[in-house]
């Protein structure tokens, strides 16, 4: 399932799982548009092993600094509640997965 997080709920959403994805994106951008169904197939799909999150920059522009994010769509992964890696771009379904199913292994 995939929420969306803000500065009253970031702390427990990266808290929450031993491993979160957080999605900054804007209404704005076409490539973020792309890659939200994408993201929520993934949600849905991995739910019971990751914990899925939105941060619109719009409105939560000192979240995307905290991370470091330049560009969008950027995906910041946590282990554990640290940011431990960020990727930026426009990626497959299949690509993501892969991604996804790579660092689980790592945990």
């Amino acid at each position: 399932m995939l929420q969306n997080v803000d500065h009253d709920n970031l702390a427990n959403f990266i808290d929450a799982a031993d491993m979160a994805v957080l999605d900054f994106w804007a209404p704005w951008c076409a490539p973020c548009k792309m890659m939200a169904p994408i993201f929520e197939d993934l949600s849905d799909e991995l739910k019971d092993k990751i914990v899925f999150g939105k941060v619109n920059v719009d409105n939560n522009e000192d979240i995307a600094k905290q991370y470091k994010v330049m560009g969008m769509p950027t995906i910041v992964l946590f282990k554990h509640g640290k940011a431990v890696e960020k990727v930026t771009g426009v990626y497959s379904k299949e690509q993501l997965k892969h991604y996804f199913d790579r660092k689980m292994q790592e945990i």
